[in-house]
């Protein structure tokens, strides 16, 4: 895995993993300097060069915050697959008792096809949906 850290900057403290050398894959995290990150934030994991964890304390009980990039729509079949169980792997390890909340950038395209006019009627950014969309 690449860098990671912590820094401040402008009433953020900023968690954050380097994926590669090219600044790929990059996650991470800002908690507003109201949160204090001495008793609220309970601990930050850089699971692998996709994923980030954080756990924070709120009030009477812990939430974890995952944050994954996946793959993109044009990567293979295996590669998604692969992030998948990744996220599986992880999400079964963690406590039953904490709320969990998945962040994730899906690279999905919702298009205006049939199938997604109950949701989004016909106000879709996109003509055609992804694989990743569906």
């Amino acid at each position: 895995m690449g860098q990671k850290g912590h820094s401040k900057s402008r009433g953020y403290n900023f968690f954050y993993g380097k994926g590669n050398k090219n600044h790929q894959l990059e996650t991470g995290y800002s908690v507003h300097h109201r949160i204090p990150v001495a008793s609220a934030v309970k601990r930050v994991e850089f699971v692998s060069n996709r994923m980030l964890c954080i756990v924070l304390r709120i009030r009477w009980y812990n939430i974890i915050v995952l944050n994954m990039r996946v793959t993109s729509e044009e990567e293979s079949d295996d590669s998604k697959g692969s992030s998948y169980e990744e996220l599986e792997q992880v999400c079964d390890q963690l406590p039953k008792n904490h709320m969990k909340i998945l962040l994730r950038d899906f690279n999905a395209k919702v298009g205006r096809e049939n199938i997604f006019k109950p949701t989004i009627g016909n106000e879709s950014l996109h003509q055609v949906g992804n694989d990743n969309g569906v």
